[in-house]
């Protein structure tokens, strides 16, 4: 069977051994956005004229520099970009996150995911979101697709001010595998009897660990990686 057209529930666990969990990328797998549209809406949403203009300006400029890094490490663009949110106090963030999913990312949910999710948590699972965008800003998507838990970055505050830096360990591409082992171990879970949906080939080893993986509208390269392994192909952008 071409696992491109084969259904990603299909090789669910068995009733002897049920889906234990379901872990879910957020970019490109449940919405179209990225960690710079989340951002850009914040910049642009702040208050007053000078500080959107400022921040508005320092966005324009630093995408080059993002796009560069980003190219190297996935871990050293995290830390460049989220410096950006320096200055930015906890209350008008948590406000703004609000509003950003239901102005923005409401609308770009992919159904299809959204019948995954459905699909996994009728099996039994426990919905669990895991991403590199900071917790604020996707928790109202989590509360909306009644995720069980979530796996994101957070803010350094002080004074109720964001820092710009990053709560450790990070949430990103390969270390989204390490935080889901210390998530399945905290909660007795057996990752044999889990599955994993993503886009990317940055988080092939969140797929590699667990029992029941799914690539969700593949870049190339774990496109290949799912072709290669068999592992289900499910489109959702179409």
């Amino acid at each position: 069977m071409d696992p491109s057209t084969s259904n990603p529930l299909a090789a669910r666990p068995s009733a002897e051994a049920p889906l234990e969990a379901a872990f879910f990328d957020v970019d490109g797998t449940i919405v179209r956005t990225n960690l710079v549209h989340l951002y850009a809406y914040y910049a642009f949403n702040t208050g007053s004229i000078a500080e959107t203009a400022r921040r508005a300006a320092g966005l324009f400029a630093s995408i080059p520099l993002w796009w560069a890094v980003d190219k190297v490490s996935r871990r050293k663009f995290n830390e460049a970009f989220f410096k950006s949110y320096k200055g930015l106090s906890i209350d008008r963030l948590e406000v703004l996150s609000r509003e950003l999913f239901d102005e923005v990312l409401k609308d770009a949910l992919f159904p299809k995911t959204l019948r995954l999710i459905e699909g996994a948590r009728a099996q039994g699972a426990k919905i669990v979101i895991v991403t590199g965008a900071l917790d604020f800003s996707i928790r109202p998507l989590a509360d909306y697709v009644g995720a069980d838990d979530l796996i994101a970055n957070r803010m350094e505050f002080v004074r109720h001010k964001a820092t710009g830096r990053v709560v450790p360990p990070l949430v990103e591409g390969a270390s989204k595998a390490a935080h889901i082992r210390t998530w399945a171990e905290k909660h007795g879970v057996n990752l044999s009897r889990c599955a994993a949906y993503t886009d990317s080939w940055s988080d092939y080893p969140m797929l590699a660990i667990v029992g029941h993986p799914t690539a969700v509208s593949p870049d190339l390269r774990l496109r290949a990686a799912a072709n290669r392994y068999r592992w289900p192909i499910v489109e959702v952008k179409e």
